[in-house]
């Protein structure tokens, strides 16, 4: 995803996001441990969206924060 389409999302939104691609990254260590991982890049893909989830959650909080 986009970080545009990150923003226009609710943060409820964000944080169910979060959840999945926690779970996601979870079930892909699983894989990996296993020998069975079909596409490695993966990896980065989702760590990049957690962090992306993060910092726009992190960014409303300061937002709100001062004013």
């Amino acid at each position: 995803m986009k970080v545009k389409e990150y923003r226009a999302m609710s943060s409820e939104e964000l944080l169910q996001k979060e959840k999945i691609f926690k779970k996601e990254l979870f079930d892909l260590n699983y894989q990996r441990r296993m020998g069975q991982v079909e596409k490695p890049g993966r990896f980065r893909n989702i760590r990049k969206g957690i962090a992306r989830i993060l910092t726009i959650l992190k960014e409303r909080e300061n937002d709100g924060s001062k004013r």
